[in-house]
C-alpha cells in the first residue's frame, strides 16, 4: 500500500512562540522511568523560578508515580547537557526556553 506524504502545509504552526506572550511551553522527561514514556508539556512564565517550576507543575505532575520522592530530583539536564540548577533564576535566565526538554532522574 502506497502512502502519499503531505508536504504542502501552508499555515503557521499553533504552537510558535509568538502565539504564547510571556509563557513558553516546557516539555519535562523523567529519565529511566518506565511509567512515563515521553516527556510531559508545560505552560509556563519565561519570568518563574526554576525553583517554583518545579515544585508548583513538575512535582504535581511526577507524583502520579507512588514512588516518587521530590527530594530524589537530580541530574537535571537542558536537551541532553547538564544543567546548573540554580532555583531562584528564572527560567529564562537558566537558559530554559520556547519549547526546551529537560529531563531529570532519581
Amino acid at each position: 500500500m502506497s502512502v502519499k506524504a503531505l508536504y504542502d502545509y501552508d499555515f503557521p504552526s499553533a504552537d510558535r512562540a509568538e502565539n504564547f506572550g510571556d509563557d513558553q511551553l516546557v516539555y519535562v522527561a523523567w529519565t529511566g522511568n518506565p511509567l512515563f514514556c515521553s516527556a510531559a508539556a508545560f505552560r509556563a512564565p519565561k519570568a518563574m523560578p526554576f525553583g517554583e517550576f518545579v515544585t508548583a507543575m513538575v512535582d504535581g505532575w511526577a507524583s502520579s508515580d507512588p514512588d516518587f520522592d521530590p527530594t530524589a530530583a537530580r541530574d537535571w539536564q537542558l536537551f541532553g547537557r547538564p544543567l546548573d540548577v540554580v532555583t531562584e533564576k528564572s527560567l529564562a535566565d537558566l537558559g530554559i526556553g520556547h519549547k526546551a526538554l529537560l529531563t531529570f532522574s532519581t
